[in-house]
């Protein structure tokens, strides 16, 4: 564990510095950023470079989608523990229309609803939707192990009988490198129209409107229309939970993967030594005993967390602070934060770009109030009152036993590991079966 200090203590005197950073001729600067961005030097290295170009972790860019999707493109990147965790404080952020950052999509890929994404926390529906979705998890969660082993024992089976399928990946289209402006043009140039895919959104509406009659009832208690209750729904469980988890699982298991045999061996002896000891349950309180599980979930979130981007506009003027510097910040400007470098900030994480599997143990564990993979920090809760995820928990708890039932039938794996532009994808080649399972 590095050194370091609370981010929440007054900040000392640092001397005040103007943003470094351009947003480029118009129109031109905003293009070369996109395509330095999704092509030419990737995300992560779009953020490292403008770091080491300004010496400084706080600098204006442009952020795609740009031209011709977005009206304005320009933030303020903070990408450091210090500059950071003002994107959550409520009081000096808004977030009103600011979930996918400098553009939103058209309202009528929702129904016509303003997602509770898409809410504000000042705005009276955001507390409404979330007390709804906080409670909707909470009355299930005893549900949550034995209907996600369930579904997890039939995946490994289809795994034994073809190894050669993956854990379905986010990605570009994979055009070769001479086609990437056609592919920008189709993509990253205007805005997807929500008629193309109405058809499909509505089968889907369809289905939740059907089957989740409870929780619409209680919405319905609640004060919230039914209609906008089950587009909320929609969008919660399959762009939000479905389309993160179709990011994180892969990234759990490649950086399992790439740690290799020596983790697979503790992992699988710590796993079966809990489950032995608890009658050949795995239950939370189990779960809880696995402290080397729990710290490679959380290690696994802050290289590679499923949310990668933090989003708001400054409520008012205020000062920024870096480590080395205090920065102005005018009303109105729309502020930026990329998690996968905040949480690999070297003034908190020994070692930052390494996966050390017992990184959360013991002592360790301090260093959780810097993941904020939750849009919120891992050792504080979702409220109504907060942008945090309201499956925070959820997430952490099937991960968790993503591992618990893959070393208990396996004792290790190998794998082809390939990082796309949206997440991971992950080829198991091997998988050596648990002889006595």
């Amino acid at each position: 564990m590095s050194a370091q200090k609370d981010d929440r203590k007054p900040q000392p005197q640092l001397p005040l510095r103007e943003i470094p950073g351009d947003y480029g001729l118009p129109l031109f600067g905003p293009i070369k950023d996109r395509l330095d961005f999704f092509y030419n030097q990737g995300r992560d290295n779009f953020f490292i470079s403008r770091i080491q170009k300004h010496q400084s972790t706080v600098f204006r860019t442009n952020l795609p989608p740009g031209p011709f999707i977005s009206s304005n493109p320009q933030v303020v990147a903070l990408l450091d523990t210090k500059s950071f965790p003002v994107l959550l404080d409520n009081s000096k952020i808004d977030k009103r229309d600011a979930f996918v950052g400098t553009y939103k999509p058209s309202s009528a890929f929702n129904g016509g609803y303003r997602v509770c994404g898409y809410l504000d926390t000042s705005e009276p529906d955001h507390a409404a939707l979330k007390y709804w979705f906080l409670s909707q998890l909470a009355a299930r969660k005893d549900r949550v192990i034995p209907l996600f082993r369930r579904h997890l024992a039939d995946l490994f089976l289809k795994l034994e009988d073809q190894l050669v399928k993956m854990l379905s990946p986010l990605m570009t289209l994979g055009l070769p490198k001479f086609l990437n402006l056609v592919e920008d043009l189709l993509l990253h140039t205007v805005p997807f129209p929500a008629l193309l895919v109405k058809p499909i959104y509505n089968k889907l509406y369809n289905v939740f409107w059907d089957s989740a009659t409870s929780a619409l009832d209680e919405a319905e208690r609640l004060g919230i229309p039914r209609d906008e209750a089950c587009h909320n729904l929609v969008f919660l469980v399959v762009f939000n939970a479905y389309g993160g988890m179709k990011v994180l699982f892969p990234a759990l298991l490649k950086w399992v993967g790439i740690a290799g045999q020596t983790l697979h061996r503790q992992l699988r002896n710590e796993i079966r030594t809990v489950v032995k000891e608890a009658g050949g349950k795995v239950t939370l309180s189990a779960l809880e005993k696995m402290t080397l599980t729990k710290s490679v979930v959380y290690e696994a979130l802050r290289m590679e967390p499923p949310v990668p981007f933090s989003h708001g506009k400054a409520k008012k003027d205020m000062i920024v602070h870096s480590h080395d510097a205090a920065f102005v910040i005018k009303e109105g400007e729309m502020m930026f934060g990329y998690q996968p470098i905040v949480q690999r900030d070297p003034k908190v994480f020994e070692n930052p770009d390494e996966f050390v599997e017992d990184r959360f143990v013991g002592e360790g564990e301090k260093l959780l109030t810097y993941l904020w993979w939750s849009l919120g920090r891992e050792t504080e809760n979702p409220t109504v009152d907060d942008k945090q995820c309201a499956g925070k928990d959820l997430v952490v708890v099937m991960n968790r036993i993503m591992l618990v039932e893959f070393f208990l039938r396996y004792d290790t794996f190998t794998a082809d590991i390939e990082t796309l532009l949206l997440g991971s994808k992950v080829t198991l080649k091997t998988l050596i079966k648990n002889a006595s399972y």
